[in-house]
């Protein structure tokens, strides 16, 4: 394909190097490829869609080429790979690996079963986004406004690599803006250390607790308790109006923030409730706020 017009995202071929427990719950797994020097990583939060065995433990590969999604939906359905959406945590090219960092609840989803069963050299695909590809690939949110002085981040574990990264980012600023971040976790063990992102006051909680909450309660319970949004962030009454893509899913774009930015992500109903919550209640200004339903 000509330069220019190459497709911002395309089919690479990846192995697994070597696997590393961050937490009981979060595994992080490197991988390995020929061509992984001809991906880029353009956010912190930066969505890629992993390519699983199906049902019958056998890969058929996708096809490269300008049509990748065209060249999957033409795989008979039952021998199709299962695709999960998941965030490139790290993309080093020079040495050809890529970081993705996978929750594990056990063998029932074809994710977690995957990365727990996985041995290094197990192959793979990843639809990522192409370095060839002149133009903007997308699939991100977190993109701050430069005058940000104040930012929030709220994510369950599925988000919480991105919510990582997005501090990793931050802490290259000269001068850092103040993070307010609140993050659910499964197991105590996963509120993991923290303590190199000084500018940012984190909010943990684990639903391993007597009372078992529900996925996401804790989570809502804390923003509620204790989200500070700065006076320039709050506006009069907004509508509600459920603006939904394709039904459940929530995907709001923060589309002009000025020094307070937001980014939100989490299971739906979680994300439904927050809204509601920032919105709804604490009058936070919308075009200042990312709600992203990362899951159902």
């Amino acid at each position: 394909t000509a330069m220019s017009g190459a497709s911002n995202y395309r089919i690479f071929d990846i192995a697994l190097k070597e696997k590393e427990n961050i937490s009981p719950s979060l595994l992080r797994c490197v991988f390995e490829g020929p061509e992984v020097n001809r991906m880029k990583l353009d956010a912190p939060d930066q969505r890629i869609k992993l390519l699983f065995p199906a049902g019958d433990g056998l890969i058929t590969p996708v096809l490269n080429g300008d049509d990748w999604y065209g060249n999957y939906l033409a795989i008979p359905k039952e021998q199709r790979p299962v695709m999960r959406t998941y965030t490139l945590r790290a993309l080093r090219t020079q040495q050809n690996e890529m970081d993705v960092e996978f929750v594990l609840h056990g063998v029932t989803g074809p994710a977690s079963a995957w990365a727990t069963h996985a041995k290094p050299g197990d192959a793979i695909q990843v639809v990522a986004p192409n370095a060839e590809c002149q133009s903007d690939s997308g699939g991100y949110e977190w993109v701050p406004p430069a005058q940000m002085m104040q930012a929030l981040l709220i994510a369950d574990e599925t988000a919480l690599p991105a919510a990582v990264a997005i501090l990793e980012q931050l802490s290259l600023h000269a001068n850092p803006p103040r993070v307010q971040a609140f993050f659910e976790v499964p197991l105590a063990g996963d509120c993991i250390n923290l303590d190199q992102f000084p500018f940012a006051q984190v909010h943990w909680s684990s639903r391993d607790v007597e009372h078992q909450p529900a996925h996401g309660r804790l989570l809502v319970d804390a923003v509620r308790q204790w989200v500070q949004i700065p006076a320039a962030a709050r506006v009069a009454a907004q509508s509600l109006a459920e603006n939904s893509l394709g039904g459940d899913v929530l995907w709001e774009q923060a589309e002009g923030a000025s020094t307070f930015y937001a980014w939100v992500a989490a299971e739906s109903s979680t994300v439904k409730a927050l809204r509601r919550d920032l919105i709804g209640e604490c009058c936070m200004d919308r075009t200042s706020v990312n709600f992203m339903a990362y899951w159902c």
